[in-house]
């Protein structure tokens, strides 16, 4: 291991943003609780099942593009609703207004709070790039860049490929490798010379399908056995651990 924690031949470091880099997954969770709950409690009534902020997330919508999120929770209940359109009013008709609805419960929390990077992760990012490896943010949310700006750290990436750049590349999202391996791509590395860097079970997937070099599971939710059972090689609650794997060795 170098003193990065990364295994020789590794060229090019690959992060998720929200729960790896950001404080951001607590916030998404909180929001997609609102959202759902809201929806079941007018959809069923008193007796709803309320959307589980921690299992619920992790298994149907962390990690995944928004829209890819509703479709597999309502699925996850047998409930179907049509696509509509991509500028839907916020509301319940719709896929798509399901998802507008959860993305303007999250930029309202994010007004009203902020977002923090994780210092850990700010840490170790910038020993990245001082041993000179490229580097790249990979997001399923449209609100990537904004948020990099907000914390302060969107010039210490080469490469962004986030939901704004999928949907115009048409690239399928997490659990698909293909956002990472366009990331790879744009970086000028093969998928074998690049780290995953993922707190989701989707994005572990997605690192697992594209063969990449090595796939670092980031555990915030205490759910360790299960990325490693979705393909993580190693995992930390905290990137800088990582830098300290050498002189544990």
């Amino acid at each position: 291991m170098t003193k990065l924690g990364l295994p020789p031949g590794v060229r090019a470091c690959l992060f998720d943003l929200d729960g790896v880099l950001t404080k951001t997954a607590v916030v998404h969770a909180a929001a997609w609780k609102e959202t759902f709950d809201g929806f079941l409690r007018r959809r069923d009534g008193a007796g709803y099942r309320p959307f589980d902020p921690v299992a619920d997330y992790d298994e149907y919508v962390d990690g995944r593009p928004r829209t890819d999120g509703v479709r597999t929770f309502l699925a996850s209940r047998g409930i179907e609703l049509p696509e509509g359109e991509h500028d839907d009013t916020p509301g319940d008709g719709t896929v798509q207004a399901l998802g507008n609805r959860k993305n303007d419960l999250l930029l309202e929390k994010i007004r009203e709070d902020g977002v923090e990077a994780y210092p850990g992760s700010v840490r170790y990012l910038r020993a990245v790039r001082d041993a000179d490896l490229r580097t790249a943010v990979v997001s399923s949310s449209a609100n990537c860049r904004d948020i990099l700006v907000a914390v302060g750290i969107e010039d210490l990436f080469d490469v962004r490929i986030d939901g704004v750049v999928a949907a115009v590349r048409e690239l399928p999202g997490k659990p698909a490798p293909d956002t990472f391996l366009a990331a790879a791509r744009d970086l000028g590395v093969e998928a074998g010379e690049s780290a995953v860097f993922e707190d989701a079970l989707a994005g572990m997937d997605a690192g697992r399908a594209g063969h990449f070099g090595y796939v670092v599971g980031v555990d915030r939710a205490g759910q360790s056995d299960a990325l490693r059972r979705h393909g993580a090689d190693t995992v930390v609650q905290d990137l800088a651990e990582l830098a300290e794997l050498e002189d544990r060795a």
